[in-house]
């Protein structure tokens, strides 16, 4: 039942209670909109279709952001990413908008802006950020809000990031004399055992020399990306440079950070251009599978669940399948 009243202020209460629900309470400014109020939230009770926005009308953006990075991001291995992200967006004007005003206009607002100095790829991932905190926050934290996430009325930029990029012989050469002349000792070794093994640069570094089984010429790398452990055979070059490193727990005792400068600084010296760390990942899929290994094969040592994910990382160019295709003119010619 519906009561109201006139406060001290001059505004007018209005208390709803309705059995199986929390008191309702709102004010008005004028007396007829209080009543009109009040019999609408009666009838969507009666109807069991109410939902108190009360909640969602005094929370900020700023305010599930913040939660979630604390909640949600600093669980994820690649925490550090996402959380310069949130840490950006809470600054961000848009995170001074309350759940319940948060409309897609101020996401697109927020998207021009950045799209002024970052990748559309970029764009994107600050839009998933708000989107999924947005969910959380309603599914999980049991804050009632509109049924129209504002982000799913955005249309994400469209970008392609494949990357057909990998070492020629070369380059590889040249590569490693950089690192053996740096001020990184390990760099020459890291770099090789990349090339050699198809493994990420965290699962390098988090390797211990109690994971590698040296009769067996085998490593596993614990706790991937996805989760999952790895155990994959090393090749006798990469296993010749891992027995190097007989102390400590770690094989390599380097920051993510500090192997990312050296080597940013040994691709400099060595004049290559338009070439990642992760990428040395793609050199080792490309010349597994052409030195005639299966696609499972493959997938079993990079850990990659599917083709589609695998296919990424396998960067083969026509050259270098011209010796195949002369094989098959060879085979066809009649004597």
């Amino acid at each position: 039942m519906a009561y109201i009243r006139k406060l001290k202020s001059g505004k007018w209460q209005v208390v709803v209670r309705k059995k199986g629900y929390a008191h309702i309470t709102k004010s008005f400014l004028h007396k007829p909109t209080a009543l009109k109020w009040g019999r609408d939230t009666e009838s969507q009770m009666d109807k069991n279709i109410f939902e108190d926005y009360a909640g969602a009308a005094g929370t900020m953006l700023k305010e599930i952001l913040i939660r979630y990075r604390d909640e949600c991001t600093m669980k994820k291995k690649g925490f550090r990413e996402e959380l310069s992200k949130i840490n950006l967006l809470i600054k961000h004007r848009i995170a001074l908008n309350n759940l319940m005003r948060l409309k897609s206009h101020h996401i697109y607002k927020l998207k021009r802006e950045l799209s002024e100095t970052r990748k559309p790829n970029t764009v994107n991932k600050y839009i998933h950020i708000i989107c999924h905190a947005w969910r959380v926050a309603k599914r999980e934290w049991g804050v009632t809000l509109p049924p129209q996430n504002p982000c799913d009325q955005v249309i994400m930029e469209r970008y392609n990031d494949a990357r057909d990029r990998v070492l020629t012989k070369e380059e590889y050469s040249k590569l490693l004399d950089s690192c053996a002349v740096g001020n990184l000792p390990q760099l020459k070794d890291i770099v090789q055992v990349a090339y050699l093994t198809g493994a990420r640069r965290g699962e390098i570094l988090r390797l211990k020399r109690s994971n590698i089984n040296f009769d067996r010429k085998t490593c596993t790398f614990y706790d991937t990306k996805n989760g999952e452990d790895r155990t994959i055979p090393v090749a006798d070059d990469a296993l010749t440079i891992l027995n190097k490193y007989k102390f400590g727990k770690k094989i390599f005792n380097v920051s993510e950070y500090r192997l990312e400068k050296h080597f940013r600084r040994a691709r400099a010296k060595a004049e290559i251009t338009d070439f990642r760390f992760h990428d040395l990942r793609a050199c080792f899929a490309t010349n597994a599978l052409l030195s005639g290994m299966s696609i499972a094969e493959v997938a079993a040592i990079t850990g990659h669940k599917t083709w589609a994910q695998l296919k990424r990382y396998t960067r083969i160019k026509p050259e270098d399948l011209l010796d195949k295709v002369n094989n098959i003119v060879k085979l066809n010619v009649v004597s």
